[in-house]
């Protein structure tokens, strides 16, 4: 077996206690889960107390059967293998011997330092007290019941006290309650002089009551007992405007959603399956990362490493079960080196919130149903999380693919770390699983200077039937969902990350932001528009598109939302559009022109043919493309005032991104001086650059002569009446369908004249 696999530990058989918990792995698996399971803690040996014996009985058997090991003269059975011993006869009478002082204080001791001895540490124990192992094994059961029944009684003892202070509390708050007076008369208070924001806030408490019993009514029917506490949906850790939770679901959206509208938190009696499936997964992830070829085999390129299945079947013959019918598989490896510590990785990859900003571009939600473990010593090192993500491609063309799993983190070695996912379908089948999740992770290895290598496996079997014939080719290629994707996007991210931590920043170029807090609070702004335009692009199940024009490719799809009391966006109606179309152009080619402000004029009809200057800009990485500018357009019409954007463009070997949002002056200078960006409303729009997956050279990034070509996607989000309430006018949908037909067929002009 590889070096680092984690196994369960032996002479484990059970990982369910005897009151239905779940208890863990040996410390060769990592898990904090619970004591091991030996002789069912917790319970006595025959020749053991009972812990709901009276005070007469355990007395009683003190002095008939067993030492007690709470007293200096304890007995115990005197093992010989005398027939006398076994003599049923009642006049009989049995020998006994007691402890000796000395005896007991070296078990106290060895106690302290190895409650659970082994045989082979029972023999030398009683080896050196001239004791027999069963009389070694039998006292420290004893002690070990004995030490449970103190500390419960201890924990009851608390219980009690805080009881008995919170009761103390009601009643005092009961007293005040009472006594309350009015703070403009003196006067008692009634329910009909509140005042209305005072009577909004106790309606708004009482449903939010409601609604919390409902929740826990339906947790308690699939967990078996109340679980309140546990979150069934995450809080993005930054705002996501393209939040369509509310609104209802259609067939538009290619009939995906019902799973993770379905799944819950996983019963008590499916925790023991989940353990076992995430430790056999973790085994095959670092198998398949340590093995090369005949299992990995590598493309004629050289650039990717495909799976063979064949072998695959042979040396993982368990797994998960079969494909299922109609299913195909997509399985890839890649390796980067990228510049973050692998502390920091493991805590963004056990982190739902960071995992789901870093790779919004990827993920379009994605939520932690239950944790079955924190991990130990203070960091994720068997952390276990159930979790239910959807996995993006942006472009409504391409449907999105939900997964419910299982995640395990594990510390291999010093410095050394790996997290897998592995779907829970086998354990709870649903009829609309359209993607499952075979082991898939990442094995980070910690390098000198805060650097990281990451070997990443992505593995998954999944029905393609519903891809758009424009993207089947980047999909089936892997490129669109692969190991390749996800390492390029966490090196780009590293990067960014990097740069926003910078604090030696050259002074010499002009527009650029000196001030540490003003790039801080620019960054976030730009990281929280990049976010919201990735969560409105694809076809998530969030979102319901309607077809507007076009045909095939050339569909303009709308959707529209109503923004109210939300500081980050404009009140009022957002219709939300976007197209994609294929270019017979590199993707660098495309993003070179989108993302440059001289250019700009060619396609950007809201600019009105106003020059475009860059203001201020910020360096994302080390390709000059990766940056966050602010742009003001300078308008031709001197009636006009002048308008600023802000605009961030990423791109890394898979993907490209230009991204921007018209901000108002006022709000940008206060987030350029540091101030909180989390008020400056935005609606972003802008374009996601792909390749078209026809190429086996580098796929990301085709040189100019190259014969690849490039799917775009066109998203625009317009405030077409900033009244909330008021009705979506068939003229603002017109006008839509119109700014964003236009603006393609600028862009299809602009790049075939270049191209000729």
């Amino acid at each position: 077996m590889p070096a680092g696999v984690m196994i369960p530990a032996r002479n484990m058989p059970s990982m369910i206690t005897g009151n239905g918990s779940v208890s863990g792995y040996g410390t060769s698996s990592g898990l904090a889960l619970g004591q091991p399971n030996n002789m069912m803690e917790g319970q006595l040996h025959p020749l053991e107390m009972t812990q709901n014996a009276s005070e007469s009985e355990i007395a009683r058997m003190r002095d008939e059967e067993f030492d007690s090991t709470n007293k200096s003269g304890s007995e115990n059975h005197e093992l010989g293998g005398s027939g006398d011993d076994q003599d049923p006869r009642p006049n009989k009478k049995k020998r006994y011997h007691r402890h000796t002082q000395h005896q007991i204080q070296e078990m106290e001791a060895f106690f302290k330092e190895c409650p659970h001895p082994d045989d082979k540490q029972r023999k030398e124990l009683g080896r050196e007290l001239g004791l027999e192992p069963l009389q070694v094994k039998f006292w420290f059961q004893n002690k070990r019941t004995q030490m449970k029944t103190q500390h419960e009684r201890h924990e009851n003892t608390q219980l009690r006290t805080e009881n008995e202070k919170l009761r103390a509390d009601n009643m005092r708050y009961r007293e005040a309650l009472s006594t309350a007076s009015c703070p403009n008369c003196g006067g008692p208070t009634a329910v009909g002089q509140m005042s209305f924001d005072e009577h909004h806030l106790r309606l708004e408490n009482s449903r939010l009551r409601e609604e919390i019993d409902r929740i826990s009514a339906i947790a308690a029917k699939y967990v078996g007992k109340p679980v309140v506490n546990v979150p069934l949906l995450s809080s993005p850790a930054l705002p996501r405007p393209f939040d369509f939770g509310s609104q209802p679901v259609t067939e538009e959206m290619y009939g995906v959603g019902d799973l993770l509208r379905s799944i819950s938190a996983p019963s008590e009696a499916d925790k023991p399956m989940i353990i076992e499936l995430a430790v056999a997964a973790m085994e095959e992830l670092v198998r398949m990362v340590q093995m090369g070829e005949p299992l990995w085999m590598t493309s004629l390129d050289g650039t990717t490493c495909m799976l063979n299945e064949e072998e695959y079947i042979r040396t993982f013959p368990s797994g998960i079960g079969p494909k299922p019918t109609g299913f195909k598989c997509e399985a890839s490896k890649e390796t980067t080196v990228v510049i973050m510590n692998h502390i920091n990785l493991v805590e963004i990859l056990m982190d739902v919130n960071q995992w789901s900003t870093v790779f919004s571009g990827i993920i379009s939600k994605a939520s932690t149903l239950d944790v079955l473990s924190t991990g130990v010593a203070g960091n994720y090192n068997g952390a276990l999380q159930v979790m239910t993500a959807e996995f993006q491609v942006l472009s409504p063309l391409v449907p999105t693919r939900e997964s419910y799993y299982v995640r395990y983190c594990k510390q291999h070695a010093e410095g050394t770390w790996a997290v897998v996912d592995v779907s829970l379908d086998t354990i709870r089948p649903s009829p609309t699983v359209r993607c499952r999740r075979r082991p898939s992770g990442c094995i980070i290895q910690e390098m000198p200077n805060g650097y990281s290598k990451v070997t990443w496996v992505e593995h998954v079997e999944v029905d393609d039937g519903g891809v758009h014939n424009l993207y089947k080719q980047l999909v089936s290629s892997g490129h669109a969902f692969g190991a390749r994707r996800w390492v390029s996007t966490l090196d780009r991210q590293c990067e960014r990350l990097a740069g926003l931590m910078a604090s030696n920043i050259p002074t010499g170029d002009v527009g650029v932001i000196t001030n540490q807090d003003g790039r801080k609070s620019m960054l976030k702004l730009a990281e929280r528009m990049v976010i919201s335009f990735c969560g409105g692009v694809s076809a998530s199940t969030a979102h319901t598109w309607t077809t507007l024009s076009g045909t095939g490719a050339d569909d303009v799809r709308v959707m529209t939302r109503k923004s109210v009391d939300d500081p980050g966006r404009p009140p009022g109606i957002v219709l939300s559009a976007a197209t994609s179309f294929w270019l017979p152009v590199s993707p660098k080619r495309v993003f070179d022109f989108l993302r440059d402000e001289h250019s700009r004029s060619e396609w950007d009809i809201l600019s009105n043919g106003g020059a475009v200057q860059e203001m201020a800009h910020i360096a994302n990485g080390r390709d000059p493309g990766n940056c966050v500018s602010l742009l003001r357009v300078n308008s031709a019409n001197s009636s006009q005032s002048n308008m600023l954007i802000l605009q961030e463009s990423c791109t890394d070997p898979t993907a490209s991104f230009v991204i921007y949002a018209p901000v108002d002056i006022v709000a940008m200078n206060v987030v350029l001086n540091g101030g909180d960006p989390d008020y400056v409303a935005l609606l972003p729009s802008g374009f996601a650059i792909l390749p078209d997956g026809m190429t086996v050279t580098d796929v990301g990034m085709a040189d100019s002569g190259g014969s690849s070509g490039s799917l775009l996607t066109v998203a625009f989000q317009i405030l077409v009446d900033s009244v909330p309430t008021a009705k979506l006018s068939l003229g603002s949908v017109a006008t839509v369908n119109n700014l964003i037909a236009c603006t393609v067929e600028r862009i299809k002009a602009s790049l075939s004249c270049d191209n000729a």
